[in-house]
């Protein structure tokens, strides 16, 4: 260890049989069709067809299981599936010859290997991005097979310094990699597979003739997830791109919220005042409920803090969205010290894992539908929790 004190078993140990899985990096599923899975998943509480039918509350696998592996993976969207997720998220960005690649952000500096690779020195460059200054390496000045070439790593070692054994193992994938790995996963476990897709900077692509959409909407009719009972939900920061998709597709789509004083950029471009806190109120909510199915607000949100980083009071989002037939998945739970409000963290380890079951217990007990983790395991066992204490 070169960071922080010696990490005892009951760290990962403390997660039970899901996280064991974790700890000794199984590539073995859970045991499917048992009373063991569906406490562990949560099922039993969907209701309805299409994303009505998934368990409640969803586990959403944020950018795979990116507690344990490197984000946006094949290896950590199947081990999220290892560990019970109900769903899998991707982001997508466009290579230079405009194929659709899982990357959290188009700056893939922080997340392969490119400053390794001294034929593409040359490609780093400073960019602004949604009003935002980066210096780096950018997907969108790449090509496919170019991108090929580089490894994913850890975004960040110093506070998941395990997930670095894993540095090197798998390429970036393209969206139509995962839709084709989603359909034989989906084969092989006998259930869909079902992701939660993000279009990332889309106004940005499109300024320069990279537009996620319509690339996007292609995709999922050729893989049949084009649907309203689809097994994918589209989200996105900005608005104007769930619209868009919303006359391309049927697919269920997500509004992603965050800051309350923050401004999509979508709106900044188009000199729309309006804020996030005007999108959260009743009327901002109807009008989302015109176009998309869903929010996505970061857990602030949902439970403010206080001044100390104590969680507060909760806010009648969830109450005002659902009276607008919105469901509610918010991001992102963690569970090291660094990522848990004040009042959960545990010792002064800030990469140690703190009261991450108090916290989600917290969360869960204001009836969001679901939650993005990058700890699924932890996650799908708070949510039995909480479904055996509601149903006494």
């Amino acid at each position: 260890m070169t960071q922080g004190e010696r990490r005892t078993p009951a760290r990962r140990t403390v997660l039970g049989a899901a996280g064991a899985a974790a700890v000794l990096g199984a590539s073995t599923a859970l045991p499917t069709g048992t009373a063991h899975a569906a406490e562990v998943r949560g099922e039993g509480r969907g209701h309805g067809h299409g994303y009505r039918s998934l368990p409640v509350p969803t586990v959403i696998a944020h950018r795979g299981a990116s507690g344990y592996r490197p984000e946006h993976t094949l290896g950590s969207y199947r081990h999220a599936l290892d560990l019970g997720a109900h769903v899998i998220e991707q982001d997508l960005v466009p290579t230079r010859d405009g194929h659709l690649v899982c990357r959290h952000e188009n700056d893939i500096t922080g997340t392969t290997d490119v400053a390794d690779h001294p034929e593409f020195a040359s490609r780093r460059t400073t960019k602004s991005v949604d009003g935002t200054t980066f210096t780096g390496w950018f997907t969108e000045d790449f090509t496919l097979a170019e991108l090929k070439t580089l490894r994913a790593k850890e975004r960040i070692p110093g506070t998941r310094q395990e997930n670095t054994l894993y540095d090197g193992r798998w390429t970036i994938p393209t969206f139509e990699e995962v839709l084709r790995w989603a359909e034989e996963e989906g084969r092989r476990r006998g259930r869909d597979v079902w992701l939660h897709v993000e279009t990332k900077h889309p106004t940005y692509f499109r300024s320069l003739g990279l537009g996620l959409e319509e690339r996007l909407a292609k995709l999922l009719r050729r893989y049949g997830r084009h649907r309203a009972d689809s097994p994918v939900f589209l989200q996105s920061f900005e608005p104007s791109s769930i619209q868009r998709l919303a006359k391309l597709v049927d697919s269920p789509g997500v509004v992603l919220l965050s800051a309350a004083s923050s401004r999509p950029w979508d709106f900044v471009q188009a000199g729309d005042p309006r804020t996030v806190a005007d999108l959260v109120t009743p009327a901002g909510l109807r009008w989302i409920a015109s176009y998309a199915r869903g929010i996505g607000p970061t857990l602030d949100l949902v439970i403010p803090k206080d001044a100390t980083g104590r969680l507060g009071t909760p806010t009648t989002l969830v109450r005002d969205a659902h009276a607008e037939g919105l469901v509610l998945h918010p991001y992102t739970h963690r569970n090291e010290n660094s990522f848990l409000p004040a009042d959960f963290r545990r010792g002064t380890d800030p990469t140690a894992y703190g009261d991450s079951f108090g916290a989600l217990k917290r969360y869960l007990e204001t009836g969001i539908d679901g939650i993005f983790s990058d700890n699924p395991d932890t996650a799908l066992l708070a949510a039995a929790d909480f479904t055996a204490a509601a149903r006494g």
